[in-house]
């Protein structure tokens, strides 16, 4: 075994795994860079309008993947964090569908909005 494959195996055996959750590393960032890339690009108020105009061609001109395509059409935040998205980034993109972050905090916990804004309120009682 090569030096390269033994780091590489070395990568693998030592990925986390939390069940239910997706972990952005190297390799997500890797899958992902076509989808954080156009995320970025909404900074400029006119690339969100370019967006808004055609969606399909706006996904098209950073190359985005069927998968990444399928998840940006679908409003699907988790989808999208699979498909190597980061949160970060998507938050730009959540904006223009007029979701704030509380919006994904619900959809990544499962839980309505409102739950999800109460599980917040309760926890920060707690630590009072």
């Amino acid at each position: 075994m090569s030096a390269v494959q033994t780091i590489d195996a070395a990568a693998q055996a030592a990925k986390r795994v939390i069940p239910g959750t997706s972990i952005f590393d190297g390799e997500a960032a890797a899958r992902g860079y076509a989808l954080n890339a156009m995320c970025y690009s909404f900074n400029n108020a006119d690339n969100r309008a370019a967006f808004m105009a055609d969606e399909e061609a706006y996904c098209a001109k950073f190359g985005l993947t069927p998968e990444q395509r399928e998840a940006v059409k679908a409003r699907n935040v988790l989808q999208m964090i699979e498909a190597g998205g980061n949160v970060y980034y998507l938050a730009k993109l959540a904006g223009i569908f007029g979701l704030n972050v509380q919006d994904l905090g619900a959809q990544q916990t499962g839980m309505s909005v409102e739950q999800f804004k109460q599980m917040l309120l309760d926890a920060a009682r707690q630590e009072a």
